[in-house]
């Protein structure tokens, strides 16, 4: 009789287990399948890196981990909070992130010193199209200048599709060296060149190169310190940029008159040298490096989750027009005759407004949801380009007004996009999924200030064909485009809203 009970107790034991594989390692795991179909349900809602939100899903915060979170390839059923511990893998629960505290904070530091060396100067771009236009390059349209700069600013962001991979698997030390010691060089060529293709060379691609492996590095580490305040935290890191967009347009301006550009391009050179040291030796990853296989597979699977989808190419229509105010204000300035005295200061302007609208976004965001403010920030740089710009063109005050809110609506965009992609993502992997967005976006980036360009040199020729050869209407078209594909992405920016949480007024 005993056999008997022994023999049913196994046969049922046996019926309520099921065996699966791991299709990577061919490891076996072994789960009920009552909590086979749970966890099935419950993996398809989770919203990988919505803070507060994940507490509707799970009661215990202790229990909520990382999208995609697995042991040996297989994902591991929720378990109770005092055995979480050991069922997740270490470092990915929220409450294993720091959200605070000295070594959090000096990583942020360090990624403002990166931020302002980077993507500071590409806030300066305003600068090189007036000195290059009216300079070296005078025999080349501003179509084909702005090339230069579009290029600077498309490869810093393609660069994030080899960076990031590497920043997963083997961290930011090697990616912060080199890629300083690659954009010092290319910026000490730059003050060396005097040709279109030196300048495209030196400037477009070999500093964008270094500028992008700096700048992925210390993105990233940040967003691996910070849970619930990420998005504050990047805010703060990324007004380091708009800093640079103030200090650097008025200092490369003054040291242009006196000393020249190639003297100003070496001592900016030895200045980022010098924060950069600082980013170096404060900026580190929390987690260990995770090296894994290179698969191209890797590379657009992502592409797969409608979420992501809709925020890359959100992404892309944006970067087809946030960079042109920064590229076009001042040149439309001075046609439109806003006084030679104050157009210098347009880009400091525009960028001091963006310093509080990187910083106060962010923490916003993660009170109230960080795509909830994306779609308003970004519909608010559309707008006010078609209704304030447009109709303001040929006024100094208006000018100046757009390029305040403009620069406050924009630096948000800046600092809420890296959160909103690491709220849909593995945070271990979230240096390939940035660089995948990061390299379509930098399609919309490098194609959008000579698009611009194109479209001014066609309204200037016709004008010029009806005896009308300085008119401010040169503009139009370029500022309709601007507004039209900032809106556009708006448009996907909410569909990806409401792919996670429809039309309901929750925060995501």
């Amino acid at each position: 009789m005993a056999a008997s009970d022994s023999e049913s107790s196994a046969t049922i034991r046996d019926d309520q287990r099921y065996h699966t594989e791991d299709g990577l390692n061919g490891s076996s795991v072994f789960a009920s399948k009552e909590q086979s179909r749970q966890l099935s349900t419950e993996m398809r809602r989770i919203p990988s890196q919505q803070g507060e939100a994940e507490a509707k899903i799970w009661s215990d915060p202790a229990n909520v981990v990382e999208a995609g979170m697995e042991k040996d390839g297989v994902f591991s059923p929720p378990s109770p909070p005092q055995q979480q511990q050991q069922s997740a893998a270490p470092g990915l629960n929220p409450a294993d992130f720091p959200d605070g505290g000295l070594e959090p904070w000096l990583v942020v530091f360090g990624g403002w010193c990166a931020l302002f060396c980077t993507f500071g100067l590409i806030n300066c771009v305003g600068v090189f199209v007036e000195y290059y236009v009216n300079g070296p390059l005078a025999s080349y349209g501003a179509s084909t200048v702005t090339w230069i700069t579009s290029m600077q600013a498309a490869l810093m962001m393609a660069g994030n599709a080899i960076f990031g991979r590497l920043f997963d698997n083997y961290g930011p030390r090697w990616l912060l060296l080199g890629g300083t010691i690659v954009y010092i060089f290319g910026l000490m060529m730059t003050s060396l060149s005097t040709e279109y293709y030196q300048i495209i060379l030196s400037q477009g691609i070999v500093s964008s190169l270094g500028s992008s492996a700096v700048f992925n590095a210390s993105m990233s580490c940040v967003m691996g310190w910070f849970f619930r305040r990420r998005a504050a935290a990047l805010g703060v890191m990324v007004s380091g940029s708009s800093l640079g967009g103030v200090v650097l347009p008025i200092m490369m301006t003054r040291l242009i008159e006196r000393l020249g550009f190639p003297w100003t391009m070496r001592i900016m050179a030895f200045l980022f040298l010098g924060l950069l040291a600082v980013s170096c030796l404060t900026v580190k990853s929390r987690l260990p490096p995770r090296p894994t296989p290179v698969r191209l597979a890797d590379y657009y699977r992502p592409l797969a989750e409608p979420t992501m989808a809709f925020v890359v190419a959100g992404g892309f229509f944006s970067f087809l027009g946030i960079f042109l105010p920064f590229n076009y204000l001042i040149i439309q300035a001075q046609q439109a005759g806003v006084s030679p005295t104050l157009v210098p200061y347009l880009l400091p302007i525009l960028n001091a407004a963006s310093i509080p609208g990187r910083i106060l976004p962010g923490i916003l965001g993660d009170k109230i949801g960080r795509f909830n403010l994306m779609i308003l920030i970004s519909f608010i740089s559309g707008a006010v380009t078609l209704a304030l710009w447009i109709p303001g063109s040929g006024s100094t005050g208006a000018i100046i007004a757009y390029g305040a809110i403009y620069g406050f609506s924009s630096g948000g965009y800046v600092s809420l996009a890296p959160a909103v992609l690491a709220q849909i993502s593995d945070i271990r992997q979230i240096g390939t999924r940035v660089g995948i967005s990061f390299i379509i976006n930098s399609v919309g980036a490098l194609v959008g200030s000579p698009v611009g360009g194109a479209i001014v040199s066609a309204s200037s020729a016709r004008h010029a064909t009806a005896g009308n050869s300085n008119n401010s209407n040169d503009y139009l078209g370029l500022q309709l485009f601007c507004g039209a594909v900032m809106l556009a992405g708006t448009a996907f920016f909410a569909v990806a809203r409401y792919t996670q949480q429809g039309f309901k007024i929750v925060k995501v």
